[in-house]
């Protein structure tokens, strides 16, 4: 568990931190997940405890409702939420023992030039103020001490990333990066797949044979009564009657009478579906029964319209015919994807390896290749971000596999790059300033991160972890 939360901790602490400082602080409620929770500790951060109300508080003034725990409670939900409480609780400590602290003065300052306690003339409200703490069932104790926690953390951030101010050759650098522009020859990789159409019936077979487990298909026999108020009970409406009668069937199914058994005894016919598959002229009733396979019982479904009774029998993998137009398909998309996949993967490695050629590119292209112009980092009018962020990480003359939104896939040459240097003093480097200076402030973040993972200790109470668990199961 210390691992887990450890892992997950690094990268968040820093995310957690820099959204205090941009978003507003805010105030909500949920009512008592908790009544009563007792002091015992969850988790030890050096010699500091972080106990069961605690993490119980803190899930309460989260916008998290118990539903959603419940729901999300074998997908590690308290452990994320305990890894945020802890890192907080670092945060609070290292707070404590850099010994920032916010005055009074301040404080009141901050919470006077909040625009919603203020009146038409931009003036302090008392009335305002005491409105909101009605309205949101608050003290104003607590909503200070809010404010003063929210201060305390900006001021922690404002130590650590203030007063930085990025080189101008750093602020150029970025600039380039962000608004070079480049030129790419690509070839649409589409034109050298295989066409399915044209693939012939012995590859296919050839296909299955080498992949025969990969195709192999469960039917089963089904045997099938459909229950109406009028074929078990002679009325078209649903009775006393009638309920009375599947009641008596439930009986015998527990009593493990057979599906011939009882349509003999109310006279119902059955019906019988041999080796059915959802691939097979698939219908919705018979996928649904089809996803029960594994059982093989009896049972009766209530249709809203009618009952159904049904027995799944004779489980068995065949190969299905090629003549079956699903399973042509299947098989067809397989070898075509197959086909992508090796031709991919053969242009990789030789990319990887630079034995892919000017000339390889020209032989491969047949003759169409496509030209681009891409005017920045942020131009995905052709393909995604993330391949338009790999193509700026290339030099000229490289080569790289790319994509679009549609997943069309791209074999694709850097053919030109053009760069154009910051003029200084220039409003283009103000704006690169910050943002560089942006970059650089969020490394630290994430080296301090780092950091508080490595000067604490964080050892979690399973026991205890286990028991909040199975509070909300």
């Amino acid at each position: 568990m210390l691992n887990k939360l450890r892992n997950f901790s690094k990268g968040k602490l820093a995310g957690v931190l820099v959204a205090i400082i941009i978003i507003p602080f805010v105030f909500w409620g949920m009512g008592s997940v908790f009544s009563g929770g007792n002091t015992n500790s969850i988790a030890k951060i050096n010699n500091h405890n972080v106990s069961t109300q605690d993490f119980a508080d803190f899930i309460n003034n989260s916008k998290i409702s118990p539903e959603l725990i419940r729901e999300n409670i074998n997908n590690n939900i308290l452990e994320e939420l305990l890894t945020q409480l802890v890192s907080t609780s670092l945060i609070d400590i290292e707070i404590d023992e850099l010994k920032i602290f916010i005055s009074d003065e301040i404080l009141a300052k901050k919470i006077k030039k909040q625009k919603s306690f203020q009146d038409e003339n931009n003036n302090f409200s008392r009335t305002k103020y005491e409105k909101f703490l009605l309205e949101n069932n608050m003290t104003s104790v607590k909503f200070e001490q809010g404010i003063r926690d929210n201060e305390l953390k900006k001021k922690l951030f404002t130590y650590i990333g203030g007063g930085i101010k990025s080189p101008f050759f750093l602020i150029n650098k970025n600039y380039k990066e962000q608004l070079k522009k480049i030129e790419v020859d690509y070839i649409d990789l589409n034109s050298i797949y295989i066409n399915k159409n044209e693939i012939s019936l012995d590859d296919l077979k050839k296909h299955i044979n080498e992949n025969e487990e990969k195709f192999l298909v469960e039917k089963i026999d089904i045997s099938l009564i459909k229950i109406t108020p009028e074929n078990i009970s002679g009325e078209t409406e649903f009775t006393e009657n009638f309920f009375s009668k599947i009641d008596e069937i439930e009986d015998l199914i527990a009593n493990n009478n057979s599906i011939d058994e009882i349509s003999k005894k109310y006279n119902l016919e059955v019906k019988i579906v041999n080796e059915y598959y959802p691939g097979k002229e698939s219908e919705d009733l018979l996928d649904e029964i089809y996803k029960k396979r594994n059982k093989q019982v009896l049972e009766i479904l209530d249709k809203n319209d009618f009952f159904l009774l049904y027995e799944i029998k004779n489980l068995k993998k065949i190969l299905p015919s090629l003549e079956n137009k699903n399973f042509l398909i299947m098989v067809k998309n397989d070898l075509f994807e197959k086909n992508k996949y090796n031709i991919h993967k053969d242009l990789l490695t030789k990319i990887s390896k630079k034995k892919f050629t000017n000339e390889d590119f020209s032989k491969l292209s047949k003759g169409v290749i496509n030209n681009l112009k891409i005017n920045s980092i942020k131009d995905t009018n052709k393909f995604t971000s993330d391949s338009v962020n790999l193509l700026y990480s290339l030099s000229m003359n490289n080569f790289s596999l790319v994509s679009d939104e549609k997943n069309n896939v791209y074999l694709v040459k850097i053919k030109n790059i053009y760069e154009n240097n910051l003029i200084k003093n220039s409003q283009e480097n103000k704006t690169f300033a910050n943002k560089t200076n942006i970059k650089i402030r969020d490394g630290l973040y994430n080296s301090y991160d780092f950091l508080l993972n490595e000067k604490y200790k964080i050892e979690v109470n399973e026991n205890t972890l286990d028991r909040m668990k199975n509070y909300f199961r």
